[in-house]
């Protein structure tokens, strides 16, 4: 079904403000699968609030999450043809580990790529504190299986440049486990887009099993990017950009590959699936000795 545009543009995506706590911040951070180690000390301010809270940098993606807005029947797009298929972050400023955020998110373009082709929707969100400082911006693009054709453009106004593939071995090599019930805590951060936990709506999909968010497996990736470029310390990251390649199901193993100059991609080795590509990562350069 083609996007009905006029009905997209006129949706009106909410303002969510969260007021954020301990648990918040805990719960984020065992989403993505960290505190598996229990005996890595490094990520207990991330999960534990006796130790905390430190809030892992991907947490933005969920703050203050406006929810599957482009499921509601005024959104004009089919819900079930709905797939994530980039995302960057880019943190502006100190994350709050306490108190109000806002988001307040808008859809920048709509790319459309021929009748029976998909669209591509591409949205753009602002996260604020208390004070209205901005700390973080998001920017995601959302792929509508079968929904061209309803006129638009071709390609997008400024289109992100496509990274060569490394030529050499990764510098960083970092294998991180989902459990079996990941989708599901997951879910509990605000995406409860029921492709995540419903066995025969994922079946009609075409998928074996309920998938993996693509946002909880970016929040995997960024733990491995967290550890392998800045040990675990939470203000070196700065911006993240990947594309979705495969679904990820719960209970597989993430490998991630990292290079030194932040580009990364990361793979479901029982599968030998390549599940993101294209990565590249921003983190500040650690401090002198």
């Amino acid at each position: 079904m083609s996007v009905d545009l006029d009905k997209l543009m006129r949706l009106e995506i909410p303002v969510v403000r969260q007021e954020l706590t301990p648990r918040d911040i805990a719960l984020y951070a065992l989403s993505i699968g960290m505190g598996r180690d229990a005996l890595d000390a490094r990520q207990l301010p991330y999960v534990d609030p006796l130790q905390g809270p430190q809030v892992m940098p991907a947490m933005v993606l969920v703050m203050a999450h406006p929810g599957f807005y482009l499921g509601h029947p005024d959104s004009g797009v089919d819900p079930k043809g709905v797939l994530h298929a980039d995302q960057a972050i880019e943190i502006l400023g100190p994350i709050p580990g306490k108190g109000t955020v806002e988001s307040r998110t808008r859809i920048t373009e709509v790319i459309d790529k021929g009748a029976g082709k998909p669209a591509l929707i591409l949205a753009e969100t602002e996260l604020s504190d208390g004070e209205g400082r901005r700390f973080a911006r998001l920017n995601r693009t959302t792929f509508i299986r079968g929904g061209g054709g309803f006129g638009g453009p071709s390609e997008p106004r400024n289109p992100v440049p496509r990274l060569p593939e490394p030529q050499t071995a990764p510098d960083h090599v970092v294998d991180l486990e989902t459990a079996d019930a990941q989708a599901l805590i997951y879910r509990l951060n605000g995406d409860l887009n029921p492709l995540h936990s419903d066995p025969e709506l994922a079946r009609k999909l075409g998928f074996e099993r309920p998938i993996l968010h693509g946002l909880c497996t970016m929040g995997v990736v960024c733990h491995a990017l967290l550890r392998a470029l800045g040990g675990y310390r939470a203000e070196t990251m700065r911006a993240v950009r990947l594309r979705f390649a495969k679904p990820v199901y719960p209970g597989e193993t993430i490998r991630s590959e990292i290079w030194a100059d932040g580009r990364f991609r990361a793979l479901v080795p029982a599968r030998d699936a390549v599940v993101i590509d294209g990565g590249l990562a921003r983190f500040d350069p650690a401090p002198e000795p």
